[in-house]
């Protein structure tokens, strides 16, 4: 029998319809596929960008054995991804943890919840854009534009990785106000790239081996600790890492069939991640020169400098340019995420500057001022790390504990929804079903005590150098201040209702 395939726009004009079930019309453009939907979110967690980063982080606190870190967070936010998928089969719509936290909480817990998404995503898109520093000028010296030593903590580096970071959020701005069909083409032909890049190296480094499996069972903490809270403090790394795989919700409203396509993409995008950073951890840590000698904990060497020295400079150098591409697709992931929830909050009215903000390009058919904003805040952000490297390492980790702070606050309420019986099978939508209470529980469990872990007030993580002890509790400083500034956002807007519509959760169904 013969399947005659539906129209692409029968499948638009039912699409456009769901969306304005919850009282929006369909401004943005659905030219965003299954693999598209995928690659944003696997892009925005880039593995070959953040554990290029963050490797030296982890193994400097537990030693090879912090590799466990990895699936204990990946566990852990895979419960949270469940919990999501469910909700974007049900909301498919733009500023996903917004949208979601508002239909559950209320209307001041969803923009507490989106307010905090926003801030961490715009701080999280400065610390991807910096990463170019990181692998550029190893590849070719041109790349340092400001004559000098290449290192972040330097002054000459932190000027070079201002300039690279603002060329690239120039580049990423352009891509997304063109439109959203050249922005996930350009992404999903760089995660692609990270993809084969992942596997290329995985391969390589296992041949190179120096050591068997066994290596993850070595453990080291820092003197004057147990190995338990040296531990929890190296599963930072993975948790820097295994974050925002809900973009693919984000642009819940570009992509075909979002109740079927998106929850797969989440879910796979966690999952691909979790596979793929597993197997580099393992191979790097088995093809060390040595695990002792204190290169793999230094900051300046790392995982790139068992690239080069394992792989040879050729080879290394090739390794690190597919690095560099996946640190601008993850910039430009970052940047789309962070362009829709502004989009989705300034639309409902909440969000100061609202009506230029939620402003859609007729040609485009993208939130081109919301990108531009977006791309201006996070480069101004950039500037920090010139005067200050050590604030912009703490701000760029304190931003995490604020994307934790937002998950928390989508499952929380949903948890609470269902204890009260009021989440029920959605048809053939996904659906967690009968383990929807256990699932869901564990995932607040999770969530609440990694954000206690992120946000602690250690001296060692916030403020390694010593001198300055605002940086250890910069943490809560940094939530108190966020929430207050957010406060006098939400007080300017105060008086206009929202435009979403407070329903129910079945009543998407």
């Amino acid at each position: 029998m013969t399947v005659t395939p539906a129209h692409p726009r029968t499948e638009a004009g039912q699409d456009a319809g769901e969306l304005s079930a919850f009282g929006y019309g369909q401004q943005l453009r659905r030219r965003i596929g299954g693999y598209g939907s995928f690659a944003a979110g696997f892009s925005f967690v880039s593995i070959l960008t953040t554990v290029f980063q963050l490797f030296f982080f982890g193994f400097s606190f537990g030693g090879p054995a912090f590799f466990w870190t990895w699936p204990i967070v990946l566990a852990g936010q895979l419960l949270v991804a469940l919990c999501f998928a469910e909700l974007a089969a049900r909301y498919p719509i733009s500023g996903a943890i917004y949208q979601w936290a508002s239909r559950l909480g209320g209307r001041g817990w969803g923009w507490t919840a989106g307010w905090l998404m926003m801030v961490a995503q715009v701080v999280t898109l400065a610390g991807a854009a910096i990463a170019l520093q990181v692998v550029l000028p190893p590849v070719w010296s041109g790349f340092q534009l400001v004559r000098g030593d290449t290192s972040l903590t330097s002054t000459s580096g932190a000027a070079n990785a201002v300039v690279l970071g603002v060329l690239l959020l120039a580049v990423t701005t352009a891509v997304n106000a063109i439109g959203v069909r050249l922005m996930s083409v350009v992404n999903s032909v760089g995660v692609t790239c990270e993809l084969v890049g992942v596997a290329l190296l995985c391969v390589a480094l296992f041949s190179h081996a120096e050591r068997g499996p066994g290596i993850v069972l070595r453990t080291e903490g820092l003197a004057g600790h147990g190995y338990l809270w040296a531990f929890a403090v190296s599963g930072l790394m993975a948790a820097y890492v295994l974050v925002g795989f809900d973009s693919a919700g984000e642009l819940s409203e570009e992509t075909r069939d979002p109740r079927r396509t998106t929850p797969r993409t989440i879910l796979r995008a966690v999952l691909v991640s979790g596979l793929g950073g597993a197997l580099m951890l393992l191979a790097t840590l088995m093809a060390a020169a040595s695990v002792t000698d204190g290169s793999l904990g230094d900051p300046a060497r790392g995982l790139p400098y068992v690239l080069t020295s394992r792989l040879g400079d050729t080879l290394g150098r090739v390794f690190l340019v597919d690095v560099a591409i996946a640190v601008s697709v993850c910039t430009l992931a970052i940047q789309t995420s962070a362009t829709r929830m502004v989009f989705s909050m300034a639309r409902d009215r909440v969000l100061p500057f609202a009506r230029g903000l939620s402003a859609v390009n007729s040609r485009t058919g993208t939130p081109v001022r919301a990108s531009a904003l977006v791309a201006v805040l996070a480069a101004a952000l950039l500037l920090v790390n010139v005067g200050n490297a050590a604030l912009f390492t703490t701000l760029a980790s304190v931003c995490i504990m604020l994307l934790y702070l937002a998950y928390l606050m989508v499952t929380l309420p949903l948890l609470v929804r269902r204890l009260r019986g009021g989440v029920r099978p959605a048809g053939n939508l996904f659906s967690l079903g009968r383990w929807g209470v256990v699932v869901n529980g564990l995932a607040v469990v999770w969530g609440a005590l990694m954000a206690v872990n992120l946000g602690w007030p250690r001296a060692e993580v916030f403020d390694p150098a010593g001198g300055n002890r605002y940086l250890q509790w910069f943490a809560p400083l940094f939530l108190i201040g966020t929430l207050l500034v957010g406060a006098l956002a939400y007080a300017v807007q105060a008086r206009r209702p929202a435009e979403t519509p407070a329903l129910a959760l079945e009543g998407a169904e």
